[in-house]
């Protein structure tokens, strides 16, 4: 195009010459400032398109085509001899033939420009849709993060309802020691003939839906044991709670610490020596400044989980229970909903443990519980097996002894149960059906939402807190929120 120019005081001294001069002057400055006008909004609908990647290539041409028009038209040697270049008088016959021209393109290029203002529109709807949706997807990853957080924190923290209970049952044994003394073994805690459970726990709360469960649904509730073993710190409270509310039908109760348990010692125990061990690499963290405190092996010994014995008391069965032939082995977080003795008529085949078989997609296989660089597992095992489940297992102690399972951890001798008699999942899965539910003989709130915490799920709950005994002056004191 021409290169006159278009503004500041050049511009400004040069219209005032033409006016005074030649009309016409003035009316081809005009034209050219229109032609460069739209030449720049031409110029800037095509940059905006490549910026927004649209897919209209025959449009982008067309802009291009169609500034290159209005440059094209100002350097036509008839227009440039006399509108451009000649100081003499303007051919109005000239200027009325490039006005034309002019316009004819700015009808195009506007009619153009409205046609693309409907496709930018809408594309910058959508990509400002594409930033929202960006935008909402990061503020839920972080929701979902904080919320995972959040979750855990509540898990693994004592409630205050808990807390409050435990104090209160301690403050009723102080002041009434007299009423609380322990009594002599029963011969039945040893007696082999009777359907024996251990449960292994610090929640007095938790311990009490899980034995009061068991007896409401047992057919002769006389026949059965129940072996509860917690710590050093909620012993006592666990038996204060079990005499003011004693055990019905006839079903005998035994609460020990498992200090009582002398064999379990460091000595013996890979896990305490791995305490002892962790307790040790503490004192130094704490005392040296260890910089490896923030890694993840640092954090997972920090983690009470990890330090507390009732976790693997489950590896010790045989030589607590010496006298037994089979026990039947249930968390803290399920519900018994239907009388369990037929779990002591099924033939293991000489296996040591039977539960109930668990596979969720690449969930619970064999890989992600045993070492296969081991060449005699890889030789032995097919990693992509599924496991079974923890929370409702009966074992064969005989069979277990025979095994030596002790000594190797060894739980490859599993016979797996009809699903049936124990479902899982309440503590996380929104949507187990109630059929399955009701047919269950066992239901496992296994996950972080248990179900005497606030973020457990309120369709499950129930099931959980009509075995509660709200009666219990200290349940209602310590607001549980039943």
């Amino acid at each position: 195009m021409a290169d006159l120019p278009t503004t500041g005081n050049a511009y400004v001294h040069r219209t005032f010459l033409a006016l005074k001069s030649d009309p016409l002057r003035t009316r081809v400055d005009l034209i050219h400032q229109q032609a460069k006008d739209h030449i720049s909004l031409v110029n800037a609908y095509a940059a905006y398109a490549r910026k927004l990647k649209l897919d209209i290539s025959r449009q982008l041409k067309m802009f291009d085509e169609l500034a290159g028009n209005f440059s094209d038209i100002a350097l036509k040697p008839t227009y440039r001899a006399s509108l451009f270049e000649s100081d003499g008088p303007i051919d109005e016959d000239i200027l009325r033939q490039f006005e034309k021209e002019i316009k004819d393109r700015v009808k195009i290029a506007r009619m153009m420009i409205v046609e693309a203002k409907e496709n930018y529109d809408t594309q910058l709807k959508i990509q400002k849709l594409k930033d929202t949706i960006f935008a909402v997807n990061e503020s839920l990853a972080k929701a979902k993060k904080n919320g995972a957080l959040a979750s855990l924190i509540s898990a693994k923290s004592v409630p205050k309802s808990l807390h409050c209970l435990a104090m209160r049952l301690m403050g009723e044994k102080i002041s009434n020691p007299e009423k609380y003394r322990d009594e002599s073994p029963r011969p039945e805690f040893e007696d082999p003939s009777l359907y024996h459970y251990a449960i292994f726990s610090d929640n007095v709360i938790a311990v009490s839906v899980v034995v009061r469960s068991i007896v409401k649904n047992a057919v002769e509730p006389w026949k059965h044991v129940i072996h509860v073993v917690t710590n050093r710190m909620n012993v006592a409270a666990m038996k204060v709670w079990f005499k003011m509310r004693p055990i019905e039908g006839g079903a005998f109760l035994e609460i020990k610490s498992v200090d009582e348990f002398t064999f379990l010692n460091s000595s013996y125990v890979p896990v305490l020596r791995q305490v002892e061990s962790a307790k040790m690499q503490q004192h130094y963290i704490e005392n040296q400044g260890d910089k490896s405190a923030n890694d993840a092996r640092d954090l997972k010994l920090r983690n009470a989980k990890y330090l507390s014995m009732l976790d693997y008391l489950q590896f010790y069965l045989p030589e607590m229970y010496p006298k037994l032939r089979n026990i039947l082995l249930l968390d803290d977080d399920v519900v018994v909903q239907k009388d369990l003795t037929g779990l002591w008529k099924i033939d293991l085949d000489g296996k040591v443990n039977g539960a109930v078989e668990i596979c969720f997609g690449s969930f619970h296989r064999y890989s992600q519980y045993i070492n296969f660089s081991h060449p005699l597992i890889k030789e032995t095992f097919n990693p992509k097996a599924c496991a079974w489940t923890y929370g409702m297992n009966i074992f064969d102690l005989d069979a277990w002894r025979r095994e030596k399972c002790t000594d190797h951890y060894h739980y490859w001798q599993n016979k797996s149960l009809d699903k049936s008699w124990h479902v899982l999942g309440l503590g996380y899965n929104p949507s187990i059906s109630l059929d399955e539910i009701n047919n269950a003989a066992v239901i496992h709130y296994n996950g972080n939402m248990k179900p005497w915490l606030d973020i457990a799920l309120n369709q499950y709950k129930n099931l959980w807190t009509k075995y509660v005994d709200s009666d219990m002056e200290f349940v209602q004191m310590c607001n549980f929120g039943l």
